[in-house]
């Protein structure tokens, strides 16, 4: 079969499911008794990320890195990843004694880059270039080229695909009854290659939910368009997931086995996270909380069904919390910031604390702009409310009192530069 026309073959994920027992093991299919109550449906969570690189990825990689000749790991391998993808390779160079130069994107949360270290030891070299995964797979490819040594993709591979897919295969025999809906979370195409392929020869009736975060949905926008054309710019917050260009192959596939793709706002996805972690002590990256943040989209159709999602991986950055709780509570409707400017008169800052905003509000940003004229010139203020109906009482309260301000939530450029 040529590259151009690849479908993976079931006994390759077979054959791959085999190999990869040396350095996996069956994560375990456990029903969320929370998320479950919630959507009143019966919602399992395929934990992927507890294998030992806390993600799925060391499937694919070491898949692989064991398919090649000795001749060509003597010459040691090369990867680009934005973090899972490059923890699989290090671990996987380790094992299998190869140098392996790995590069990421600089952007990479540091949490990431010192795992990588960790698992590869003095078999790999980390190289930080470039803001996306792209520009670090140009890099890497170059580099790769100049010295002959071979390019281990972290999705567009045969191979990757097939050591993907083995998570379908343990899917279905850990589940007795028909599956009615599959989540799957999408960065290049290579998990839901591989899942979708197994599950469509042994599942057909599942239905197979693609799931890409809103601000690299470079898979939705490859069926839209019936090409794989690469986005123009992307939001790097879900960092595991974005991927201006999806796979050729991966494209292909998915268009055979997805039954649909959703987009979820970055904002849903860090509500997740934080729901995960208070509900069920379960630290989701934002990656691997995108199967999980889907379901809110779907809740209508999976009510009373049996659900199954990949939770692809737990890689999160502790200092990245702070950030995940400002999106989730700016997209949750419960945090605002104004630009607002005081009359000029004494005791306006009093009265705005007092009399415009509620007992329940609490200000978490507060910000003059000109620093010479304090309770005269405008302030930035930041305000979080009890419940998103508060927003319109607490514009009236500025506008009755003759608080003059802007809305800056919905002015995307502006709300970016100063927040």
């Amino acid at each position: 079969m040529s590259k151009e026309n690849y479908y993976p073959l079931m006994a390759d994920i077979v054959k791959a499911s085999k190999l990869v027992q040396e350095v996996v093991f069956e994560t375990p299919l456990l029903k969320n008794l929370n998320l479950s109550s919630k959507y009143k449906a019966n919602i399992h969570l395929k934990r992927e990320d507890l294998q030992l690189v806390r993600s799925y990825k060391i499937r694919g990689a070491y898949n692989k890195i064991s398919s090649l000749s000795k001749e060509v790991l003597a010459k040691g391998i090369v990867c680009a990843s934005a973090g899972n993808h490059a923890q699989g390779v290090a671990y996987s160079c380790n094992k299998l004694k190869c140098f392996g130069k790995i590069y990421m994107p600089e952007t990479t949360p540091r949490q990431k880059i010192k795992q990588v270290k960790m698992f590869g030891g003095d078999q790999v070299e980390v190289i930080l270039t470039g803001d996306t995964f792209d520009d670090a797979s140009a890099k890497a490819n170059a580099d790769a080229k100049e010295l002959g040594q071979a390019i281990i993709h972290p999705f567009d591979d045969p191979k990757i695909i097939e050591g993907q897919g083995t998570i379908g295969l343990e899917i279905l025999q850990q589940f007795n009854d028909p599956i009615d809906y599959l989540f799957l979370p999408i960065g290049g195409g290579g998990l839901a290659s591989g899942v979708g392929a197994w599950f469509k020869e042994f599942s057909p009736n599942t239905k197979i939910i693609g799931v890409e975060p809103e601000g690299a949905a470079s898979m939705k926008m490859a069926f839209e368009k019936k090409d794989n054309v690469a986005l123009d710019t992307i939001d790097r917050f879900v960092d595991g997931a974005a991927v201006r260009k999806v796979g050729d192959l991966t494209w292909k596939i998915c268009e055979k086995v997805l039954d649909r793709i959703l987009v979820v706002p970055e904002g849903l996805i860090c509500s997740t996270i934080l729901q995960m972690y208070n509900e069920d002590a379960i630290v989701a990256e934002p990656a691997g909380a995108l199967s999980i943040a889907a379901l809110q989209l779907m809740k209508k159709e999976i009510k009373g069904k049996n659900v199954v999602c990949v939770l692809s991986g737990s890689n999160n950055d502790i200092t990245r919390m702070e950030e995940i709780k400002e999106r989730s509570l700016l997209y949750e409707g419960l945090k605002h910031y104004f630009m607002v400017r005081f009359p000029q008169r004494s005791g306006a800052l009093k009265e705005f604390v007092n009399d415009v905003l509620s007992p329940g509000d609490d200000i978490t940003h507060f910000e003059y702009y000109k620093k010479s004229s304090r309770e005269k010139g405008p302030a930035v203020i930041g305000i979080e409310v009890q419940n998103p109906s508060d927003l319109q009482r607490l514009k009236q309260r500025m506008t009755e009192r003759n608080f003059i301000f802007k809305y800056l939530n919905d002015k995307t450029d502006l709300f970016q530069f100063i927040v």
